[in-house]
């Protein structure tokens, strides 16, 4: 924070009326101006701070905010500003990532508007375009952050194409390939036809599609009839180079050895068994392509089979296919099988529902294939990473998803880091005349290049591989920096769990590989963020919510709020707009009790607690009771991230306890001390452990209830435990005073009385429910508009006539209704609302006894006739007794 902050733009008093528009960017642009978001370094040992580091998940550079990211940075901004609330040296890292195709094809469609391609540019000129691009239209996500209040340190942000960062990725892939664990060599990977790239298991979307499954037969070479195989993709059969069944399968045990023809080309193939076959799936018999099946290609790497890639680039079939050359491999699929047909080998052709991958990019269908890139050797790194995961030194929120890391960690392939794109972090290999890679930590002079014909590697990284030293370079690293001693390793990483595998593995493997140390402590998982019914939400479906919009009608911390709310860690999130709106309604709640506090005030300005100078009422203690009942759950949601806990506790002592019963019994008490400060403490309390919540509300009043001089509630202190105030006899005697005016109110409005009449009560209680309702008797003849109230032992000692039972906790109340209802007339109203309920209670019995209605009817609806039926009886016996009463 800077020095001297200037004043908050806080009015001394509270508006008629709550207006977020009004109230939330000045409120920001205050906190940014004032340096309350910044954090400076320290590392010594006697630090007077603890540090507390969070990474922010880094958007794309071409991402716009959306659901997923308000939750994500909503739970991120709650934890920051509580550890700076909590004094510590919180840093909350922000940035962006530069990527590759993302932005890569963000600028070839604008090129594409002019007929133009980057080709047409060249590589340097569509680089300098890209950069432009940046430079006007990128980062908008981090301004749309600042409309939701993110509290991150912009002073610190950083763009993973930032000089220094370019200089730190490569230097860790120069190190990596010097010990042995990048290289060079033939796999099969994931190929985007249309981006003309490997992409990473995390860019490929999988969806369910209605295809086809052919069955072929392929010929044995002895002029028999071979075999039939099933096929989902039958132009991949020009890449064959076996066929293979189960080992165990007694239908093909003499055809295991045997030569096949491939159909068309002629080639001739293998039968080989591997265990890996389905027996059940079509014939039990499968072709195999190792250039173009994952499955494929490990059973030809157990069987030494060949793998012939039948595919150009951008899809088309490649001189392996023979007559099929050059045609694109959707057309071929067709007219593979149009020709099998001729030649009597297509069998039949089912329809068949099967997953197929979409390039999330472009919704290209991708292509398996084999093909020459360059590898992280990972075995020896995620070893490493699962036993820091084993031995505590990264715990992940919910528990239970350290079992599926683990998995994917021990069983983990090696990872393709190179991509065909010009956009990214280029590869710092070079190729000399004779073909031999040069990796170079700083690039070779024009002398070199001239002597070596030396040309570099024109691909670039996997944006995973920059993206996975986000913890340690922001922080300065590879120099030892202040920042990097003082914040790494981080304190927690928060993060969507569909993410864990592909970025949450790679900055724990790379961490521990080159610092020694965990990039984090912990990784808190938040779900997705869903409609009420629990649907994902999707344009296809309909059901997107822009978070902009709800900011824009209903004000950020409605926002945050009720994605606040159901944000238990590891669990999806349900939102619907209606209930964005009852956080709306929060806030003014929050914002009108303001108001009234700071109208009951000396001066409008809170009055510092000074309790053991005055006399407290039972609503004091009890509030203050509750206040650190709410603190301590509210403390434990927070402590262990589980934020939903931390805003419910809030929210039910904010709304329930604090303005619903404590400021009406504290209305009439005006001038009175003790109310004043229990009003000040209660609310400034509240205000506090909700901003981290709700932080333009909290903030807009805690500068009215306090009016300090540049200071910020973000930089007040966290409320410590106050064991003194933890009080259970005036619980315990509130909660009878409670139950006596909760059950009146009841009295009254079933027996239809008007606001302003007032009813004689005569209380037959236990000496212990006497002792708790006496201290509150004030109370009860203000909230339950009692005119006299008579401690006895029965109902004789009311007024002759008939008399009102209430039933409460310890004993009955009595009131007598002469003069206070006309009596035949509230007679005559009971029978016919007692007519009503036996009518409506016999309806639904005939209906449960209907052994059609319950063996037909949904379970749900059987069930709401029950409870119809309890309730119905219910209010007959009431009516019966009410009418009972009146004689």
């Amino acid at each position: 924070m800077n020095a001297a902050s200037p004043p908050a733009p806080s009015p001394s008093s509270l508006s008629t009326s709550y207006q977020p528009s009004e109230v939330e960017q000045p409120l920001y642009d205050w906190w940014d101006d004032s340096g309350f978001f910044h954090a400076e370094p320290d590392d010594s040992a006697d630090a007077a701070h603890p540090p507390f580091c969070i990474m922010l998940p880094l958007p794309n550079v071409t991402g716009s905010l959306h659901m997923g990211h308000a939750l994500d940075h909503s739970v991120q901004d709650a934890i920051i500003r509580r550890a700076r609330m909590r004094g510590d040296n919180a840093l909350w890292q922000p940035g962006t990532d530069h990527a590759g195709i993302a932005t890569q094809n963000v600028v070839e469609r604008e090129l594409a508007k002019g007929d133009l391609t980057r080709h047409d540019l060249g590589r340097e000129a569509f680089v300098e375009r890209v950069w432009a691009w940046r430079e006007e239209s990128g980062e908008i996500i981090l301004r749309q952050m600042r409309r939701l209040g993110a509290s991150c340190d912009w002073q610190r942000s950083v763009f993973t194409l930032d000089q220094h960062y370019q200089d730190a990725v490569r230097k860790v892939f120069v190190r990596l390939y010097e010990q042995g664990l990048i290289y060079r060599g033939y796999r099969l990977i994931n190929w985007c036809p249309r981006d003309t790239s490997a992409i990473s298991d995390i860019e490929v979307d999988h969806s369910d599609e209605v295809g086809e499954l052919a069955f072929v037969r392929y010929p044995a070479a002895d002029g028999g009839d071979g075999v039939v195989v099933a096929t989902t993709r039958a132009e991949t059969m020009l890449g064959d180079t076996a066929v293979a069944v189960h080992p165990d399968d007694q239908r093909y045990t003499d055809l295991v050895g045997q030569t096949l023809v491939l159909p068309l080309l002629g080639r001739p193939i293998p039968v080989v068994a591997d265990s890996h076959v389905d027996p059940e799936f079509g014939t039990g018999a499968v072709k195999v392509t190792p250039a173009h099946d994952p499955n494929d290609y490990e059973i030809g790497q157990r069987h030494d089979l060949d793998a012939i890639d039948i595919l150009t680039n951008d899809a088309h079939i490649n001189a392996n296919g023979g007559p099929y050359e050059g045609l694109d491999r959707f057309e071929a699929r067709r007219k593979v099988k149009a020709d099998l047909e001729a030649a009597g080998l297509l069998v039949r052709v089912e329809e068949r529902t099967h997953p197929v991958g979409h390039c999330s990019r472009c919704g290209t269908v991708v292509e398996p294939r084999l093909s020459e890139q360059w590898f992280v050797r990972v075995a020896p790194l995620a070893e490493r990473a699962a036993q820091a995961v084993r031995d505590g030194r990264v715990a992940f929120l919910p528990e239970r998803n350290a079992k599926g890391f683990l998995n994917w960690l021990d069983n983990l392939h090696d990872w393709c880091i190179s991509r065909q794109l010009w956009w990214g972090h280029r590869i710092p290999a070079w190729y000399d005349r004779e073909d031999r890679i040069h990796v170079l930590a700083t690039d070779p002079s024009p002398a070199q290049v001239e002597a070596d014909g030396l040309r570099q590697d024109p691909d670039v990284l996997d944006t995973w591989f920059s993206a996975q030293l986000w913890p340690f370079v922001t922080l300065g690293w590879p120099r030892d920096t202040p920042e990097l001693r003082t914040w790494y390793p981080t304190s927690v990483l928060v993060t969507g769990y569909d993410i864990n595998t592909f970025w949450v593995s790679r900055m724990l493997m790379i961490g521990l590989h080159i610092l020694g140390e965990v990039p984090f402590h912990a990784v808190l998982n938040h779900g997705l963020v869903r409609d009420r019914h629990g649907k994902k939400m999707s344009k296809s479906f309909g059901n997107v919510i822009d978070p902009l919009g709800l900011i824009d009608r209903y004000g950020a911390d409605a926002l945050r709020f009720s994605l606040l709310r159901g944000a238990t860690p590891g669990q999806d999130a349900p939102l619907a707009e209606e209930w964005v709106e009852g956080a709306r309604r929060f806030a003014n709640k929050l914002w009108n009790a303001a108001r009234f506090v700071l109208g009951r005030l000396p001066d409008g300005k809170g009055v510092p607690a000074a309790f053991d100078e005055v006399a407290l009422q039972i609503e004091d203690r009890w509030l203050l009771s509750r206040l650190e009942t709410a603190r301590a759950a509210a403390e434990e949601g927070y402590a262990s991230y589980d934020l939903a806990r931390a805003a419910r506790a809030l929210y039910h002592f904010a709304w329930d306890e604090y303005c619903d019963w404590y400021l009406e019994l504290a209305k009439p008490r005006e001038g009175d001390r003790a109310a004043a400060m229990v009003l000040t403490y209660g609310l400034d309390n509240l205000l506090r452990l909700l901003h981290p919540l709700m932080p333009f509300v909290t903030e807009q009043i805690w500068q009215a209830l306090w009016q300090p001089s540049g200071d910020s509630l973000m930089c007040a202190a966290w409320p410590s435990p106050q064991p003194g105030h933890h009080d259970p006899d005036a619980e315990a005697a509130f909660d009878a005073v409670a139950d006596v005016v909760t059950e009146l109110r009841k009295f009254r409005a079933d027996h239809g009385l008007a606001p302003s009449a007032r009813i004689d009560v005569v209380a037959a209680v236990s000496d212990l429910q006497r002792q708790r309702t006496a201290e509150g008797l004030d109370g009860i003849r203000r909230l339950a508009g009692v005119a006299s109230w008579i401690f006895a032992e029965d109902a004789n000692q009311a007024d002759g006539g008939p008399v009102g039972k209430v039933v409460v906790a310890g004993g009955e109340l009595y009131v007598p209704l002469a003069g206070l209802v006309d009596l035949d007339e509230e007679r005559e109203r009971l029978r016919r609302e007692l007519a009503r309920a036996v009518s409506e209670s016999q309806r639904a019995q005939r209906k449960l006894s209907n052994s059609g209605f319950v063996a037909k009817a949904p379970e749900a609806v059987v069930e709401a006739e029950r409870s119809k039926v309890a309730e119905w009886e219910a209010a007959v016996a009431k009516m019966t007794a009410q009418l009972a009463a009146l004689g």
